[in-house]
């Protein structure tokens, strides 16, 4: 990813216990891991709303619509 920035964030407890429990399962190497993941999961969702809007908005809109959810429906999620 490249560089990176330290940043503090409070999160309630349970969250923190969730993501805890994340890295000692193996199913995350750290904590900065998984708020990573989940905020690049968070951010692409916002990207794909706004193009959504974007295209409900033109006139041929529709169409490209439906070609995106297609073409959506036959991709592998990568949610790591």
């Amino acid at each position: 990813m490249g560089m990176t920035t330290q940043i503090a964030v409070r999160l309630p407890d349970v969250v923190v216990e969730l993501v805890d429990e994340m890295v000692s399962t193996g199913r995350a190497s750290s904590r900065a891991e998984v708020v990573s993941r989940a905020l690049l999961r968070e951010l692409r969702r916002e990207r794909q709303l706004r193009d959504i809007a974007i295209l409900r908005a033109t006139a041929d809109g529709a169409d490209e619509f439906v070609a995106q959810a297609q073409h959506a429906s036959r991709m592998v999620l990568d949610l790591d």
